[in-house]
């Protein structure tokens, strides 16, 4: 997911979607503990929409890019 296309969204949308991906996260982390992962970048990769959604919610709380 780009920044951009994140950027097009609510704020409650973004925070639903991190919810989501945190979620998601646990459940790979569960996943790669218990049996092998069929995609073992996939946690990377929640990891880093998760960061991701996270700067731009900071973003927009001290007004650097406000969200649409």
């Amino acid at each position: 997911m780009k920044p951009n296309e994140i950027r097009q969204m609510t704020r409650s949308d973004i925070e639903q979607l991190l919810g989501d991906r945190e979620e998601e996260f646990s459940n790979l982390r569960l996943q790669a503990v218990t049996q092998e992962l069929e995609n073992p970048l996939l946690i990377r990769q929640v990891r880093r929409d998760m960061a991701r959604l996270r700067t731009i919610l900071r973003e927009d709380e001290l007004g650097i890019v406000p969200l649409s």
